[in-house]
């Protein structure tokens, strides 16, 4: 049997670049709702029913709202377990895979929010992250395990790492290290990532013209 195709909430130029190259590299079928976020459609009554967070990505599939891009990468790499791109549970590196995602939102994000703000560091022992200095550090010995975040294995925590540290370096946020940017580029000549790349290219021009 088929899947039911899954209804893909983006914006080019968005934290959601990286679940259409993710849909891209799975080779999913997916229906595409593309949102202004200049116009502010996110926040707009149809948007808002859908997520009330008014944010993206959002995905609907068989009926189930996933939103927050480390459960949407999760959801997805699942549904397609054939691409290969997650551990299966059972595997040695299924519990390194989730790590490195929820890691993603619940420490790589909010850290980089608060440099971005040049808010005060809170105290380590009430900021869920620790400090910004220690999170950076984690994340750069892994790299240096590389040549990506399961070692030898390709998965999709890269394709969410990857196409981060590169919105990241460029807005200067993250040091654009070696080891990062080497990274960067293993993950950015991937053939799914180029095509979602050049398909949001298309949506920029269109939105702007």
């Amino acid at each position: 049997m088929s899947k039911p195709r899954v209804s893909f909430f983006h914006s080019p130029q968005s934290r959601s670049a990286g679940t259409r190259a993710l849909l891209e590299e799975l080779a999913a079928d997916y229906e595409l709702h593309v949102l202004s976020l200049k116009a502010g459609e996110q926040r707009q009554p149809a948007y808002l029913a859908i997520n009330p967070m008014g944010k993206v990505p959002a995905i609907h599939h068989d009926g189930a709202l996933v939103t927050e891009q480390p459960a949407v990468f999760i959801y997805l790499t699942d549904l397609y377990a054939e691409a290969g791109l997650a551990p299966p549970i059972g595997d040695p590196l299924r519990g390194p895979y989730l790590r490195w995602l929820v890691f993603y939102g619940s420490c790589f994000e909010p850290a980089v929010t608060d440099r971005s703000l040049q808010r005060e560091p809170a105290s380590t022992s009430t900021c869920g992250y620790g400090d910004y200095d220690t999170m950076l550090k984690t994340v750069v010995d892994q790299l240096e395990k590389g040549p990506y975040l399961l070692g030898e294995r390709f998965s999709a925590a890269d394709v969410l790492w990857g196409t981060a540290l590169n919105w990241t370096t460029l807005f200067k946020l993250v040091p654009e290290l070696p080891v990062i940017r080497a990274y960067i580029g293993r993950v950015l000549a991937r053939p799914g990532v180029q095509r979602a790349a050049a398909l949001d290219a298309e949506l920029v021009a269109a939105q702007g013209a």
